[in-house]
């Protein structure tokens, strides 16, 4: 049966198709990386535009009240308070380039922090993305560097109204908030991204679970219309030999054997058609056969056609309401009685075979199917053997237990348990 990957049989599902919007462009990149044109950063969302414009009126707002500040300074001259308000709005400008070298832009607001107190906002908010776009070794030498320039500042530049040591204290404070906040926003977002992921793992490993069950349910399926087609060959087979060893039968079992041979070929192509359909299938289950699958109830039919075919059967079943076992449990144990019909009648041809099923609820259901050995010498069958592994794994697959071999008065023996209740 031919494979198929799972990433041509798994595809994945959209991504929050009808909200997009809502998510930054860096999060829907990591979500759906093929939507990315190689070489190109992914493209804003609405989301994204709202925030950078917050973020450039946010930088614009600090900068207007600290160039006011700077302008009421005794210790700022008019010089280097328009210098400072230069740099403040090159820097407020720069804040639209924070999202295509976050680093870069991290970098220059170094040098900026010492020249202009208007850059202030300008350089928290490089800072913040900085936190939120690279990996912490960046963040902390860049921020360390910003706390370095912080005493040096307030040396060359002193607060008007606030003291030394309070100004750099509170520069400190809020560039650590600042970097914590950066890092709080990007932990979220690789949160968000690690549990689509999961997301996405589960519903690969829910599918590859659901084919592999129909995968499995093909093949038990196949096992099952394996061991009927063999029981219809046994029957042609043991027929078409009668009818070659006697040629001087009389005519009515002449034509009643040759009736037994064509409706076991018919029935044999039927199957066989089954079995080929159900390998075929894509999305079959137990069910999907067509016909339905015998049970315990059936297993009076079954020996009714082995006494057609010429076996002595002796069906001894103590069971007295077969509809009421479990239909799992009630299909193993037709099919072990019939796998067991089929190979005596192969290696044990003229031997009285019993069958015998006992058991009820609670204590399980017992199949047991004995023949004494052959009178005669045999002729080897090709495959003995094979059916008998097959109903040891039937029977443990179901929760039970088979046991065969030869026994003491040399009769060969079947006895499976299978639980019931």
């Amino acid at each position: 049966m031919s494979t198929v990957s799972a990433d041509e049989r798994l595809p994945e599902p959209p991504v929050l198709s009808g909200r997009r919007w809502l998510l930054p462009s860096a999060v829907l990149h990591e979500f759906e990386p093929a939507d990315t044109r190689p070489g190109r950063r992914p493209r804003r969302t609405a989301r994204d535009w709202l925030v950078d414009f917050s973020c450039f009126l946010l930088a614009v707002a600090i900068g207007l009240i600290a160039a006011d500040a700077v302008g009421d300074n005794p210790h700022v001259s008019r010089t280097a308070a328009e210098l400072d308000q230069l740099l403040g709005a090159l820097a407020c400008a720069a804040v639209w380039l924070r999202r295509r070298w976050p680093l870069g832009l991290a970098l220059a607001t170094i040098p900026l922090s010492l020249l202009s107190d208007t850059a202030g906002g300008a350089c928290m908010i490089a800072v913040f993305t900085l936190a939120v776009h690279r990996p912490f070794r960046y963040v902390a030498w860049v921020a360390g560097a910003n706390i370095a320039t912080v005493p040096l500042t307030y040396r060359l530049r002193p607060d008007a109204d606030l003291p030394y040591l309070v100004c750099v204290v509170l520069a400190v404070v809020l560039i650590a908030a600042v970097v914590g906040w950066g890092l709080l926003v990007r932990a979220k977002r690789q949160l968000m991204v690690s549990l689509r992921d999961r997301a996405r793992r589960a519903e690969t490993e829910a599918r590859l679970r659901a084919e592999q069950a129909q995968r499995l349910a093909r093949e038990a399926i196949a096992r099952e219309m394996h061991d009927v087609l063999a029981h219809r060959l046994t029957l042609l087979s043991v027929h078409a030999g009668a009818l070659e060893f006697r040629p001087d039968a009389p005519r009515e079992e002449v034509a009643r054997a040759a009736g037994v041979i064509r409706e076991s070929a018919h029935e044999a192509l039927q199957d066989l058609r089954e079995i080929i359909g159900v390998l075929r299938a894509a999305d079959s289950d137990h069910d999907d056969t067509g016909r339905p699958q015998p049970t315990l109830a059936a297993l009076d039919t079954l020996v009714a056609e082995s006494r057609e075919a010429g076996m002595k059967v002796l069906l001894d079943s103590r069971v007295s309401d077969p509809a009421a076992v479990p239909a799992s449990v009630g299909r193993t144990a037709y099919r072990i009685a019939q796998e067991s019909l089929t190979n005596a009648r192969k290696h044990a041809p003229g031997t009285e075979v019993t069958v015998t099923v006992t058991g009820g609820p609670g204590e399980g259901l017992t199949v047991a199917v004995r023949n004494p050995p052959p009178e005669g010498p045999v002729p080897h069958v090709p495959g003995s053997g094979q059916g008998l592994i097959g109903l040891t794994e039937r029977a443990t697959l179901t929760g039970g237990r088979l046991d065969h071999g030869v026994e003491r008065d040399g009769a060969f023996g079947v006895r499976a348990w299978l639980p019931w209740g």
